[in-house]
């Protein structure tokens, strides 16, 4: 049985671990908010371009243009899969994980190949263990994330799918719904996805100056950049909101374990009084 200076450490250390989790959901709060005006700093630039994109293309023969060609027969599917670089985030990597998992196997039952280009350590390692096509690997990425990583992965994706070594690209991340919740993704990237023929898209006649071809082969490019900036910035937020979250969740069962070990203390402590008393009592008699 543990003696009261037992139950004490134990709720000194639980005390402390507290306070760890306390500073580390602070932490997570302020980093959700920088965050977040990433995300939404990028938003407009990320609907403006798909805005111009939908008028020209529906001025152009987008079946000529090749990032809008889709492939007869896909054989080859490459995966950009973001996850985090830290642990200490709920669910946040394991749920990424589960449905990469899902849809490679679902793929592969097709007979298509897979590839995956792993951002975050977390992911990179996962995938590698279990000896998943990893064809890239980028740790330690959202230390200093900057747009000129995102151009990174997204020239190697541009070069493989031009170059005809993989069929399409297709992007899974999480996004934050609201500062407690998330919800994984999984976009295509390329080719690339015309607007919807409903969307009214050419309501109005414009000029192009070049005309509507070089334009669109212009903006092609940087529509898949802004596509994959966004996802690693909306990734990064929900793993900050899932960090946040899951750090309140240990704060608060770290109070309930402290007052749980707390009440053993004092009936430890009231029986251990009585127990001396009763001593105490008993040995005044014998001395009568």
């Amino acid at each position: 049985m543990a003696t009261l200076r037992d139950i004490r450490r134990r709720i000194n250390s639980v005390a402390k671990t507290q306070q760890i989790t306390k500073a580390m959901k602070m932490v997570a709060a302020a980093k959700l908010r920088r965050a977040q005006e990433r995300v939404e700093k990028a938003r407009p630039y990320a609907e403006g371009i798909a805005d111009v994109l939908a008028r020209v293309a529906a001025n152009v023969d987008v079946e000529l243009n090749p990032f809008f060609q889709e492939r007869e027969t896909i054989r080859r599917v490459t995966y950009i899969v973001v996850s985090a670089d830290r642990g200490f985030c709920g669910g946040f990597n394991s749920n990424i994980f589960k449905e990469t998992q899902h849809v490679i196997a679902r793929d592969q039952a097709d007979g298509i190949e897979v590839d995956i280009i792993a951002v975050g350590k977390k992911g990179a390692d996962h995938f590698s263990r279990r000896k998943y096509p990893v064809s890239g690997a980028y740790k330690e990425f959202f230390k200093n994330l900057r747009f000129e990583d995102a151009l990174e992965i997204s020239k190697l994706v541009q070069s493989t799918f031009l170059n005809l070594e993989t069929d399409a690209v297709k992007l899974i991340f999480s996004s934050a719904k609201s500062a407690i919740q998330t919800e994984i993704q999984v976009k295509q990237c390329l080719p690339i996805q015309q607007a919807d023929a409903n969307e009214n898209t050419n309501e109005s006649e414009y000029l192009f100056e070049p005309g509507p071809v070089d334009m669109l082969n212009h903006l092609c490019p940087s529509a898949v950049n802004i596509q994959i900036w966004q996802a690693l910035l909306e990734s990064y937020a929900a793993e900050e909101s899932a960090r946040m979250v899951a750090m309140e969740s240990a704060t608060d069962a770290a109070q309930d374990m402290i007052d749980s070990l707390t009440l053993h203390y004092n009936k430890a402590r009231q029986a251990a009084i009585t127990s001396e008393i009763s001593e105490i009592v008993g040995g005044a008699e014998a001395l009568k």
